[in-house]
Formats: C-alpha cells, structure tokens, sequence
C-alpha cells in the first residue's frame, strides 16, 4: 500500500503500535515515520524495525497521511497548536489519548479536520491488544476508517464503536489488563504459601487465565456456563467459588469498573 504513517510520540504504546505495523510487513518500514523528544526511543525503535527517523513534528505531518498522536493528553494542546495548518483535507489525524474526544481536535484542527479516536490497551505490546475505533462519518469515509482498522489489527483484535461508549468501555478493555494482573499475582501468591515455587506459580495462573479467555471467545458460550461445567457437585471448585462469592468478588470488579468510568468521564470533561 502506497501510504505513509506518522507516529508523533514513542512510548510504550506509540513503540508498540509503530512496531508492530512494520513487522506486520503491511507498510515498508521506511514509510513509517517516527518522531519523539526522546532520541534514544526513537532510535532503538530504527534499529529494531527500520522506521524512518524523523527530527521534528512539522516533518511527520508533511510526509504523512496518517499521523498517529501518542501523547499524554496534557501534551495534545501543545504538541497540535503551532501546526495546525499542515493539517489538510489529505491527511487523518489518529488519537490513541484516553478520555480526549474528537471535538477537542475539531476545536484545534477545525470542523473539517479528520479524526479517528482509538483506544488500543496495554497487550497490544506482544500484539495481543484489543483496539476500540470510532469516528465521524461526515468526515470521515469507510474506507479510510477500515484502513486504520486495518493497521491496527497489527497489534491485535479492532472493534469499532460508537465514540459516545469509549468512556464506558474504558474500564473493559484499557484498564482491565491491570485486574488481570492482579488476579494472576494473587493466585500465583497462594500457590506459594503452599509450597509452589514462585515462577512455577505465575506460569501456571497466568496459563489458566489465557486458556479460560480463549474457551469464552471460541466455544461461544456464557461464561456462568463454563463456570457451571466445571462445578461438580460437592467439589472443590464450588468451594472456590463459594468463597468469592462470599467476599463480593464479582461485585468489587463492578465497583472497580464503575469508578474507572467516572474517572475516564472526568477526564473527557477537561477537554470537552
């Protein structure tokens, strides 16, 4: 594909998404341009992969169609302002800041500026990432939005959604990695207060967690019932989960997802 990608901003998910794009094998590696304040990102990034390296701002959005913004959303003001006219009809700006809607680049950019907001979350680093997709339709066409679609699926599964609900989903799919570590650590702690040696107990827990994600997504089934099936009657596992519903294990990661949505909403307020 004939197409030049910028990525302004290489920390762990521009790297990673930048990366995985041109390991892909989709884009040449010299079409994708990267830029960040630190040298020695973008450089490691060079002699990893073979993205071109560029000096400055101004000359990822010139040479770029597509310009990947992976910035902290403090930065996002500073970074666009002293360039918002390179941003023509020709080219789709791409944000992957939490919490930042898409009016808030049309109020820099202006009303005509194409925007396309993601939200990509931490395992996008091994390229096992779920990236959420939204966009306005008056600016911008399928087509250009099943492009990033396209690229992003570099680094994992891409869903598109409407940007009213990526507050709501950010507890799902951004936020949710981290539980899930806590969970396999907390499993892996009680295997060793019984004997199981430390790195025996993470390998093992974090295998049953990847297992039982990958029995939800490919047998189709709810859940509950997965659970059920392996709940023998009088059997040590309805044990396990007699306990957890006991200490309001279901309802402390509601509670936990709840107040994450509000946090992703006060966020979103600040530049709304």
């Amino acid at each position: 594909m004939n197409l030049n990608i910028g990525f302004i901003g290489t920390g762990k998910m521009g790297s990673a998404i930048a990366r995985g794009i041109a390991l892909s094998g989709k884009i040449p590696p010299e079409k994708i341009r990267v830029y960040d304040i630190d040298q020695q990102k973008t450089k490691a990034l060079h002699e990893e992969t073979n993205v071109s390296v560029e000096i400055s701002i101004e000359d990822i959005i010139a040479k770029s169609e597509i310009i990947v913004l992976a910035v902290v959303p403090g930065l996002i003001r500073s970074v666009l302002e002293p360039h918002t006219e390179l941003f023509t009809s020709k080219k789709i700006l791409v944000s992957i800041a939490a919490g930042v809607p898409i009016k808030m680049f049309k109020n820099l950019l202006g009303d005509k500026a194409k925007i396309v907001r993601t939200m990509p979350n931490r395992p996008a680093l091994i390229g096992s990432g779920m990236t959420l997709v939204s966009f306005e339709k008056d600016s911008i066409t399928d087509e250009e939005c099943n492009t990033i679609k396209w690229l992003f699926e570099s680094v994992g599964k891409v869903e598109m959604i409407n940007e009213n609900l990526m507050d709501e989903v950010t507890a799902l799919t951004s936020s949710s990695p981290a539980y899930v570590f806590m969970m396999i650590e907390a499993m892996a702690n009680a295997a060793v207060l019984r004997g199981i040696p430390s790195g025996t107990a993470y390998k093992l827990a974090a295998q049953a967690v990847l297992g039982s994600a990958q029995m939800v997504l490919e047998t189709g089934k709810h859940p509950a019932e997965l659970k059920d099936e392996i709940c023998t009657p009088a059997g040590t596992t309805i044990e396990a989960v007699r306990a957890l519903e006991k200490n309001n294990f279901r309802y402390a990661i509601i509670e936990a997802m709840e107040e994450c949505t509000k946090k992703a909403k006060i966020i979103g307020e600040k530049y709304t």
